[in-house]
């Protein structure tokens, strides 16, 4: 069973993680931010990655530190559960449509983090929620999970759309790129024979 736990504390927030790769999306998320809270049962959902966070955070200042340490956690919790990589597919890429909004999501499994982000968002807020912190995220976890990974909005209107569908999009690549492919298990996908740096 490829899974890891971590926990992340600073002055400015307290997190834990756990992930289950190879698990059916399950997921128990309380990080105090509704709206956030949804996207990340989403990505659990749609990844079939089990997810449990716990996080609480300096939310009378604003959501942005509880939003970036979970998604630094999360990054360090998939990348540890992933382990020695051999087998997995590496690549995947995915376009996900709701409604108005399409998404697309490319993923490379490099142990080389990047991350593009074309997303662009008609307002500031959802409900409570400032959109800019949906780049932070992805940010933060791409950064600590060793992925490059590219999002892009091709159009969208409604902002709530927008977000989910890049967490469903992120969602689907996990779901392809971390999936075992029974020809090379055991194997690394690269010819140079190690992944990352």
């Amino acid at each position: 069973m490829r899974s890891a736990a971590v926990e992340r504390t600073t002055k400015e927030t307290s997190v834990s993680v756990s992930v289950a790769l190879d698990g059916t999306g399950r997921y128990d998320v309380a990080t105090g931010v509704g709206f956030f809270d949804h996207m990340l049962e989403q990505l659990s959902r749609h990844s079939l990655i089990d997810i449990t966070v716990r996080a609480k955070g300096d939310l009378h200042i604003d959501d942005h530190h509880t939003v970036e340490d979970v998604g630094i956690a999360l990054g360090q919790a998939v990348r540890q559960a992933m382990g020695d990589m051999k087998g997995i597919t590496r690549y995947a890429d995915a376009c996900l449509p709701m409604d108005d909004t399409l998404t697309r999501a490319a993923i490379d499994v490099s142990g080389r983090p990047f991350l593009v982000f074309k997303v662009a968002f008609p307002r500031e807020k959802i409900g409570t929620f400032d959109t800019e912190l949906v780049r932070e995220w992805f940010q933060a976890f791409a950064m600590n999970a060793g992925v490059t990974l590219h999002v892009e909005t091709l159009h969208g209107e409604n902002a709530h759309h927008i977000a989910e569908s890049c967490f469903k999009a992120l969602a689907r690549t996990l779901r392809a790129a971390l999936a075992v492919d029974p020809r090379t298990a055991g194997d690394l996908p690269t010819t140079k024979g190690r992944l990352g740096g």
